[in-house]
């Protein structure tokens, strides 16, 4: 099993004047720690989970070019972008420039946004949620079509939703033969079924119906020839040391649960990742001890 480490919100301490360099230390220690992947959320508000809607909360992209540039190894994706949020034009633009920037490491997570007051707050889309997941399938049509290929698929898209005159992408992705595609969400009726059909990788919640949700996955791939081993699956996760790590024989046994379902990656949210010993706590132990999962 791999670990990623998701930074959920941005509410630490010293405020904004040392955000930058506690988000700097931070990622830095997780990729000395093992950590394969660093995952943002696509919010532009805080929430209840996050301490309110006042919360800290930095923009996806921008946060992920900054951790590019302290990184070197891991992967980075937004978990997830809602699809209503960003044209799929500067939506595939930006994600191809995070790839060629940061050396191919970039993966495009994807959803159909679940947020509406932030998205009424701030006056972005948020149509109803048959169109979103519309949308969500037309987004990620197009983001195929601009990474097909030196320079993208260059006929016109004309989908429900979406529209592109020519889907023209220079310079194209070096990730081959497309940044891979994270479709996060655990609905059987509307998101694995895109899964199985454009899906590198899924995102479940570990809830007691992942056995049943993943049976659910394995029967859709089936039904859309695709290979179900072929498909990252990933889960979302808290990572909760303590502050003495007593909490790791705790948290050790939920993550090998997941692994013995097929779970393959678990983006964390590190409690007190600000404070940056718990990521190093996991480095010690932890992180050797699930790469044996």
């Amino acid at each position: 099993m791999k670990l990623g480490l998701h930074i959920a919100a941005t509410s630490w301490r010293g405020g904004p004047e040392r955000l930058g360099k506690t988000l700097a230390d931070a990622v830095e220690a997780a990729e000395a720690a093992g950590f394969d992947a660093i995952s943002v959320t696509d919010h532009v508000w805080g929430s209840q989970y996050t301490g309110g809607v006042e919360a800290s909360q930095v923009e996806a992209y921008t946060t992920l070019g900054f951790i590019a540039a302290h990184t070197r190894r891991v992967r980075l994706l937004t978990l997830a972008i809602a699809a209503s949020y960003r044209h799929v034009g500067l939506l595939a633009k930006s994600v191809t420039t995070l790839d060629v920037l940061s050396g191919g490491r970039p993966m495009l997570g994807i959803g159909a946004g679940d947020y509406v007051e932030e998205a009424e707050g701030l006056g972005l889309p948020f149509p109803s949620t048959r169109e979103r997941y519309e949308l969500l399938e037309e987004t990620v049509q197009a983001c195929l079509r601009m990474w097909h290929g030196e320079l993208g698929e260059q006929r016109p898209f004309l989908g429900k939703h979406v529209s592109m005159a020519r889907p023209l992408n220079a310079p194209q992705s070096l990730s081959r033969p497309h940044p891979p595609i994270l479709i996060a969400g655990g609905g059987e009726r509307r998101t694995l079924p895109l899964v199985a059909k454009y899906g590198d990788a899924c995102n479940i919640p570990p809830s007691p119906e992942l056995p049943q949700k993943l049976e659910g996955l394995k029967r859709l791939c089936n039904g859309a020839g695709r290979d179900y081993d072929a498909i990252e699956k990933t889960a979302p996760f808290a990572f909760d040391v303590g502050a003495d790590g007593s909490k790791v024989p705790e948290l050790l046994g939920r993550l090998r649960w997941l692994g013995s379902l097929g779970v393959q990656t678990v983006f964390g949210w590190v409690v007190g990742v600000d404070d940056i010993r718990p990521v190093q706590v996991m480095s010690h132990e932890d992180t050797p001890a699930v790469g044996e999962v």
